[in-house]
């Protein structure tokens, strides 16, 4: 009995590999055996379609995005990974103690800090921009006293 445990043990990354490749095996084979079969014109009209879902398209894929949607990504991607950091300290604060307390209050006052800059940056603003009316300066009547002027005759 020890004999298998220990081919187990030493095993193990192996064994989970075999496991995963039969799993996939039989789910293919039974997808390709109880799947639904086109033939003839369904066939074809099917595969010239651009997804899968059998949904015919409705507009172009070539649709513009506004420069904040992949800003909000960033900054999702960003916020998201920090909260990772706090997720994963948060497991470990008591055994961390007083130091990792100081250094993760620390690391989330950088956070409001950089909130706080996109903020007032305006990174975070997605209505149309309101543009101030310039200064316009009065308009003066020329000086006409400068301009030379041909000489009347009376």
């Amino acid at each position: 009995m020890s004999v298998i445990i220990d081919f187990i043990t030493t095993h193990i990354l192996a064994i989970y590999i075999a496991f995963t490749a039969i799993f996939l095996t039989i789910v293919v084979a039974l997808s390709s055996v109880l799947g639904p079969r086109r033939v003839g014109r369904a066939m074809g009209a099917s595969m010239n379609l651009p997804c899968e879902s059998g949904m015919l398209q409705t507009g172009t894929a070539r649709l513009r995005l506004p420069v904040q949607y992949y800003l909000l990504a960033m900054f999702f991607v960003i916020f998201d990974v920090e909260g990772v950091f706090l997720y994963a300290w948060a497991d470990v604060a008591v055994q961390a103690g007083w130091a990792a307390y100081i250094t993760v209050v620390t690391f989330v006052v950088f956070l409001l800090v950089a909130l706080a800059y996109l903020w007032r940056c305006g990174a975070l603003d997605w209505g149309p921009k309101q543009r101030r009316p310039h200064p316009v300066a009065p308009v003066q009547a020329p000086d006409l006293s400068l301009v030379p002027s041909a000489p009347r005759e009376v």
